[in-house]
């Protein structure tokens, strides 16, 4: 009820924002954009980024002025369903997990606290660097392609929560931040070797 209400805060009073189903996780001032449909591993792979030297902005919302086209944090907790629990718990032994509530819509949730760093930072905004649309398949070989432009845009607009709220503005919102940044799909079922594959894509990229 924690999440639900939160997520129900910034959904209604956020209209003034670009508000993208979308994790986003920030280095050198750069946002990797990690927009998805639930189940596809986001939130998984947010908290294993996030514990692997990228800083916090949101699992959920990807909060973008319309102004500026800049993007805002909001570093609030990581809820990981089922098996991802014991995922990030292997992966990252010093994050900090809260309790699992068992029997849920979702099944088990338990939460990761957003790390300090990321708390007081989150006065600091970042630009778009990067969209990738993760999706965790399991058993699949690693696959990180680069996206149609025009692909890209659809599937943005389509993971916006207020797309339409918004009307022209969104529409020249993400056809700008689509423009500007690189755009890719990733399939992975190895948590290793996407992380290993995003940091070696961001650290090349100009």
């Amino acid at each position: 009820m924690l999440e639900w209400g939160l997520n129900w805060c910034i959904a209604k009073r956020c209209h003034h924002l670009l508000m993208l189903h979308a994790a986003v996780v920030e280095r050198n001032g750069r946002a990797l954009i990690l927009p998805a449909w639930p189940g596809h591993g986001k939130s998984t792979l947010c908290a294993a980024l996030v514990h692997s030297g990228w800083r916090l902005f949101c699992d959920e919302f990807g909060l973008v002025r319309p102004e500026d086209g800049a993007l805002l944090p909001l570093p609030r907790l990581i809820p990981l369903k089922n098996e991802s629990i014991e995922v990030i718990r292997s992966f990252a032994p010093n994050a900090h997990i809260g309790p699992s509530f068992h029997g849920t819509r979702k099944g088990t949730i338990a939460h990761v606290r957003p790390p300090t760093e990321s708390v007081e930072r989150m006065h600091e905004t970042a630009r778009p660097g990067w969209f990738v649309f993760p999706r965790w398949v399991a058993g699949s070989p690693l696959r990180l392609e680069p996206m149609l432009k025009s692909e890209a845009f659809l599937m943005v607009a389509t993971n916006a929560f207020n797309y339409e709220v918004l009307g022209q503005t969104s529409f020249e919102l993400v056809g700008q931040m689509v423009n500007d940044c690189d755009c890719y799909s990733l399939i992975y079922s190895d948590l290793d070797e996407a992380l290993k594959a995003l940091d070696e894509l961001t650290r090349t990229t100009p």
